[in-house]
């Protein structure tokens, strides 16, 4: 066992490894005695792996950087031998996977020891993590709150010191958002920065990519030095960094020309406690020497919702076919959430043209959005249009609810445009998480830092987009803002 476990970040254990101040064997006791302590109330662990981590701390381990460290893999695309990837379904709860993906190889590689795997929403579409398939994720800091999502379960274990670092993905926000909502930091990569194989070609059109949720910058950047790059087959990749992120974070990042905007690109409010969040960080920029200007690209509301939309509902009936095949039978509408099932209806009803006009619309956009960063470094806005939520507080009402039961049962998907259900219910999303989006759909570099939190002691993170290909700038960034107004030592005390 090893009490002072919290009190560092994932380099940092695995330079107490690498020393022979501690043993791996004694970071995987005292994780996991955290896990059995802490989870009951989190529910963020849904699979258990500790014999497997017990055996690799026993064993030689690679020589990487977290050698040693205990980690947690989010529950979604990525597969790990021997364990299932429920994808947050029930069909697939209990179906194991024969290999590990390309990811978990590099993750793997970089020394980490695989303690279990985190809670998502079904198929990750939500950004909250409430799937009826394991329940809802709490987050640390109020046990009645969302940690967001999809990505929420790992976002909970790293805030409430489970583990240092836990994989995530990012397809509308799935890092950012749960990095907001539970205090910790969480980048985005670029698109084709980090592998989908073998399995996926491109998790979501290029929308998705994957790499982890950490209390510390350093870590962030050392585990993207470890795992990004090609993977075989891969349909594009980005051009590697000149230098090692890691270096980035303790490099002074210039004077920066940074926009800043409150405008909820695709909501339409932004609430009181997020505003303070942004105006205290452009002021923190200026005083670290930024030249900071109000300034935002514009963005089609309503044509973008539709686009992105329409992506997700042909992406949601394409993941039910690959659950099918996996389960070995047809699946049922009941089989799944309602609102993962009027997806999928959606999506079996939009013509080939109108998802090829959403995708051609994204991927179009992108280069608008390129633009506008012709003439700003960075561009900060808030992670998110709320603070964190209560439980429940998105989830469709019963009414809707057997309203969607009833359409999907005559497989009548038309009806769901027509009488208007699924619009209210993307409005109240887009509402919450109006900024993260976009820069999916642009493939560019985004990242939540954990700067404010509000008078009821709730984290708002502040996200700072790059330009493509530039998560330096990022890392530079947020290094010096870690140096300027740290956050390590701010933690939900309940779980300390």
């Amino acid at each position: 066992m090893f009490p002072e476990f919290h009190k560092y970040d994932g380099l940092g254990l695995g330079e107490l490894v690498r020393t022979k101040q501690v043993s791996p064997s004694e970071l995987v006791e005292e994780a996991i005695s955290r896990i059995e302590a802490h989870n009951p109330k989190l529910n963020a662990v849904i699979f258990k792996m500790y014999e497997q981590g017990r055996k690799a701390a026993r064993e030689e381990l690679a020589d990487g950087p977290f050698k040693g460290v205990p980690f947690l893999q989010k529950d979604m695309h990525a597969t790990v031998a021997g364990i299932p990837t429920s994808c947050g379904t029930r069909i697939l709860k209990d179906i194991p996977q024969p290999y590990d993906s390309e990811i978990v190889k590099r993750y793997r590689a970089t020394g980490v020891i695989m303690l279990g795997k985190t809670n998502v929403p079904e198929f990750s579409i939500l950004p909250y993590t409430e799937p009826q398939a394991f329940g809802p994720t709490n987050n640390p800091w109020d046990l009645r709150r969302t940690t967001g999502g999809s990505s929420g379960g790992s976002a909970a274990a790293v805030a409430a010191r489970l583990v240092p670092l836990a994989g995530g993905a990012d397809g509308g926000g799935s890092i950012r958002i749960p990095s907001s909502c539970c205090g910790v930091f969480g980048l985005k990569p670029t698109r084709g920065r980090t592998p989908a194989g073998p399995d996926v070609g491109d998790i979501w059109r290029g929308l998705a990519q994957e790499h982890v949720i950490t209390r510390s910058v350093r870590d962030s950047a050392a585990m993207l030095d470890a795992i990004s790059g090609p993977d075989v087959g891969a349909p594009y990749w980005t051009a590697a960094p000149q230098r090692p992120y890691l270096q980035e974070v303790t490099t002074e990042p210039g004077r920066l020309r940074i926009a800043f905007t409150t405008k909820p690109f695709l909501g339409h409010e932004v609430h009181p406690d997020c505003v303070k969040g942004l105006e205290a960080t452009a002021h923190l920029l200026e005083q670290l020497g930024h030249d900071v200007v109000e300034a935002a690209p514009e963005v089609d509301r309503e044509a973008f919702a539709i686009a992105f939309l329409t992506m997700i509902a042909a992406e949601t009936r394409d993941e039910i076919d690959w659950a099918e095949k996996l389960a070995g039978r047809k699946t049922r509408y009941n089989d799944f959430e309602p609102g993962t099932s009027a997806l999928a209806l959606l999506g079996q009803a939009f013509s080939a043209g109108k998802y090829a006009n959403a995708l051609n619309y994204l991927l179009a956009f992108g280069r608008g959005i390129g633009r506008f960063f012709e003439n700003y470094d960075v561009l900060l806005t808030p992670t998110l249009a709320q603070p964190p939520f209560p439980t429940g507080s998105l989830q469709p009402s019963a009414a809707e609810q057997v309203m969607i039961r009833i359409i999907g049962a005559l497989n009548a998907a038309w009806l769901l445009d027509a009488i208007g259900v699924i619009k209210p219910l993307a409005d109240k999303t887009f509402d919450f998480m109006p900024c993260t989006a976009v820069f999916n759909a642009t493939g560019q570099p985004a990242m939540s830092v954990p700067l404010y939190w509000n008078d009821a002691g709730l984290p708002i993170g502040m996200q700072f987009v790059g330009r493509f290909g530039d998560e330096s700038t990022l890392f530079r960034l947020a290094g010096q803002l870690e140096r300027a107004q740290p956050w390590a030592d701010r933690a939900p005390a309940a779980f300390l």
